[in-house]
């Protein structure tokens, strides 16, 4: 994707190219300096309207009549295809061809075309067997909004807000070779009815929920955890209730012991000070945290040396000092700070540094004391009772104060959270429930009864005046049902995708603007997978999305490339170039006509609400946001389905494939992270653990030359020499970490001994005892020294041999080529978010049948955390089920 793009023909609309800075581009620049601050009439500034704007007539023609030379019928023979492009390898797929991308996401959407129809189809034939009044041939083939004519009309007379239905009208009653277009019997009004309803799921095996073949022991042991707790949760499997959550009633009962409360700052030792200008200042006990907050993060350099994170962390810094009287030296005299430029955080750092260094270093006994404590007190407040039932509650833990760092290039990182008291925190909880005392000396702010909220308690943070809720646990009911809720409203689009993509197609070309802005703003998110956006308040962050998009976001290359960047959610840079369908190109220069120039909206006739609320009249709770879960969820189930895995392919292999496979479907949904900051360092650990196994190798082959000196002359000397770009220095300094790691290893397990022994009521070995054990260590020393010295290397290990070494070098290299796969694995995946589509946007009941269908472990795949979280996925389906 990083090579010469092609003028024309080569990428396909869908596909990004991300190439680094734009320079030389043609951008719309206006000729006037005007500002649009508001609604945008249908007139342009030059007395045209938006239609005489195009580039021809033909342009704004109805799609309809262009398309009159085409089959009126396309072949599903090519449908049926599979992509034969789409081959798992080792090969990055970021380096694949733009061309071949395109016809993999073209074929993709042409299968959801075909699906789609196949959907409506079966949901009519159920119907019909139910006994349901069939509609009308002719209601059938009527535009969705036509059909809802009456609701449409009551809105604006305004010309931009005339109903859809008359645009529509003249258009779908055709085919393409003119002749009456022919009824379809799959096309219904009951295409509103959820797919969960109206096509039941296929019956799970009773052995679904049973550890899969080669499962690994952590799953065994969380379910034999389960089993002890007993068989309520087993019972239940609100999955299978179709009324569970379907009213706005969240809750009947509900109690819950409240939040627990971060511990009060303990001020910094007497000998321990901040230095001002190079001399030790004492400050306030609130001063102190600031600047304590600080301190401790002086290892995190990204922040603290961010100059927009030094500024407002001082700003604030400062505003407490000057409630508390500035600092004062050591002889009590005042000393006011003025510029960040002269503090010192050192000493803090030092301090913080050492107290972590010997929290490390405390025994494994007075470790689990100090977590049983910790775990006594913060019982109470785990579990929650839910309509009778036993909840874990996620984050019951208020935030203790800190230094805000925020996410990307975010304005307000380095502000400092204030302490949450319990007068900023309202409890929600059951009328009849006993409400959590709150600490003493203090009340709640506020006690509710919502049973229309899921949250037990709620405060409101001082950085970005947001709302911090306390929620049941990822793996309870109430999240299951959220998370299976948003993945069944994907699959519920699958019947509908075709409509919407047909619709927008066609409106791109609309005279009235607002529709046509709406179109385009359509197909961007549904192609490019975009947010949509909303409107941010001045104090907010400059994060847009593309409803709100703005001129100077957008730049436009010809003929259809365009280039976006701008800081997209959590402040982080959204960044790419795309190529998309002509129209497009076209109707974006016309949005940036004169005399719209930087500040101005580019869709200045288009809200977030308007678009979700048009979306809606195609499916009941159709968003924005339910595109970039349908995208993300279709093409890994289309490229899943395509993966050819013989029973010989190995597990890691088959994870690899799968990785592979998710790693397309981030860079087909755009789904794209920034590297992270420690990736450098990883990828530099892999190349070290790979060179020690070569270097393993390069020793077996050494003992394998002990055993027989004629090896050499019929392998070769070649083969016996130290690998390439190993030296002797780098072979002293691996003996040398060898060693140490030798040492390490023999005073854990003699400390770990000795703890046993005094919790056993025994007296400790004393020190002599590990210097005797350290001898194990000193000789491996000296054979390394030995070795070195006289460049040989003898057999080792009882009875050694050719044909041993020889099994030994076939081990190695199969954990060389591991490692290398890993490492390849985690070098192409460093720009794309393969975290992002597989916990949020791919079905996470793809893997379970990927993982059941293939025999693969599921803890290869989902961590403990993300097997609780999608418990549901786990023990809902089979290795049969589809997306």
């Amino acid at each position: 994707m990083d090579k010469q793009l092609p003028s024309r023909g080569g990428l396909a609309p869908g596909i990004s190219v991300a190439n680094g800075p734009v320079e030389g581009m043609e951008i719309d620049k206006p000729t006037t300096n005007g500002t649009s601050n508001g609604k945008r009439k249908s007139a342009m500034a030059n007395g045209k309207n938006y239609k005489d704007a195009s580039d021809s007539e033909e342009d704004d023609a109805p799609l309809q009549k262009r398309r009159r030379t085409k089959p009126a019928v396309e072949s599903d023979s090519e449908d049926d295809k599979p992509l034969k492009k789409i081959q798992v390898s080792a090969a990055p797929i970021g380096e694949e061809s733009g061309k071949q991308l395109a016809k993999e996401k073209a074929l993709i959407e042409k299968r959801a075309v075909k699906e789609a129809k196949e959907l409506r189809t079966e949901d009519k034939c159920a119907d019909a067997k139910k006994g349901k009044k069939q509609v009308s041939d002719d209601e059938d083939d009527v535009p969705l909004v036509k059909k809802r004519k009456v609701v449409k009309k009551q809105e604006s007379d305004d010309e931009d807000d005339v109903p859809l239905v008359k645009k529509k009208k003249p258009v779908v009653k055709k085919e393409a070779n003119g002749t009456a277009k022919k009824v379809k019997k799959e096309e219904s009004e009951d295409d509103d009815v959820p797919l969960s309803k109206k096509a039941p799921a296929k019956k799970v095996k009773k052995e679904a929920t049973t550890p899969a073949k080669g499962k690994g022991k952590a799953a065994v042991k969380k379910e034999e955890e389960n089993a002890e707790e007993g068989e309520e949760e087993e019972e239940y499997k609100w999955w299978e209730d179709e009324m569970k959550g379907d009213g706005t009633i969240k809750w009947t009962t509900l109690e819950h012991n409240g939040v627990v409360f971060p511990p009060e700052y303990e001020p910094l030792p007497k000998n321990v000070k901040m230095l001002y200008d190079g001399v030790p200042v004492s400050l306030h006990k609130d001063a102190e945290e600031i600047a304590f907050g600080f301190g401790g993060m002086l290892a995190s350099t990204h922040n603290v040396e961010n100059p927009t994170f030094q500024k407002n962390f001082f700003a604030d810094f400062k505003e407490v000092l000057d409630k508390t009287g500035h600092a004062t030296d050591k002889n009590g005299n005042k000393m006011k700070i003025k510029e960040f430029a002269k503090c010192d955080f050192k000493p803090i750092f030092e301090h913080v540094d050492a107290e972590r260094a010997a929290k490390k270093a405390l025994p494994n006994a007075e470790k689990k004391r100090l977590k049983a404590e910790k775990d006594e007190i913060e019982a109470p407040f785990l579990y929650c009772m839910w309509d009778g039932r036993k909840q874990k509650v996620g984050n019951f833990r208020v935030e203790p104060p800190s230094l805000f760092r925020g996410r990307g290039e975010h304005p307000k990182t380095g502000r400092w959270k204030k302490r949450v008291a319990p007068e900023q925190i309202t409890i929600n909880i059951g009328k009849n429930a006993k409400v959590p005392a709150p600490p003493e000396g203090h009340k709640w702010k506020e006690v509710k009864h919502d049973q229309e909220g899921t949250w037990l308690a709620m405060w409101q943070e001082n950085i970005n005046g947001a709302y911090k809720y306390v929620m049941l646990a990822a793996n309870s009911d109430v999240k299951g049902q959220s998370d299976w809720k948003k993945f069944e409203k994907a699959r519920e689009l699958k019947k509908h995708i075709d409509k919407i993509r047909k619709d927008y197609t066609r409106e791109l070309k609309e005279s009235e603007m607002a529709i046509r802005q709406r179109a385009t703003a359509v197909y961007l998110i549904d192609q490019f997978a975009l947010r949509a956006g909303n409107e941010k308040g001045e104090d907010e962050a400059d994060t847009v999305g593309c409803c709100s998009l703005k001129f100077e976001h957008i730049t436009l290359r010809p003929p259809n490339t365009v280039i976006f960047d701008f800081l997209g959610k959590d402040s982080i840079r959204f960044y790419n170039e795309f190529e998309v369908d002509n129209q497009v190109f076209k109707n974006l220069k016309i949005f940036k006509r004169e005399p719209k120039t930087d500040g101005d909206e580019v869709f200045d006739r288009l809200t977030t609400s308007g678009l979700n609320k048009h979306l809606s009249n195609y499916m009941s709770g159709l968003t924005a946001k339910v595109f970039r879960t349908y995208n993300a969820s279709w093409t890994m189930s289309q490229v899943l389905s395509d993966l050819r895995i013989s029973s010989k392919t190995s597990i890691a292999d088959k994870v690899k494939m799968y990785n592979d496979a998710n790693r397309k479907v981030a860079i087909l949904c755009n789904h794209k992270r920034t590297v992270g900051a420690g990736h450098d360092a990883q990828m530099g650990k892999m190349e070290d653990r790979i060179n020690a196994l070569r270097y393993q190798q390069y020793r077996v082959k050494q003992m394998m030359l002990d055993l027989d000196p004629k090896l050499k002359k019929k392998k070769g000397a070649e083969y016996f020499t130290l690998p390439d770009g190993l030296d002797e220095e780098w072979v002293k300094e691996h003996h040398a970490a060898l060693v140490e790691e030798q040492r390490s290893k023999i005073t854990k397990k003699f400390e770990k001994e000795n703890e046993k022994l005094v919790a056993d009521g025994e007296k400790e070995m004393k020190a002599k005892e590990l210097e005797e054990r350290m001898a194990v260590a000193d000789e491996l020393e000296e054979k390394f020294k030995t070795e070195r010295k006289k460049g040989k290397i003898e057999a080792e290990g009882k009875g050694p041999s050719v044909e041993k070494c020889e099994g030994n070098l076939e081990k190695l290299e199969q954990r060389v080529a591991t490692l290398k796969t890993q490492s390849e694995d985690r070098e192409n995946n460093k720009e794309v978010a393969l975290g992002t589509s597989k916990i949020n946007y791919i079905d996470p009941r793809l893997t379970v049948v990927f993982s059941k269908k293939f025999d693969v472990p599921i803890e290869r795949f989902f961590s403990k955390t993300l097997r609780d979280k999608f418990n549901w996925a786990i023990n809902s389906v089979d290795e049969e089920w589809e997306f």
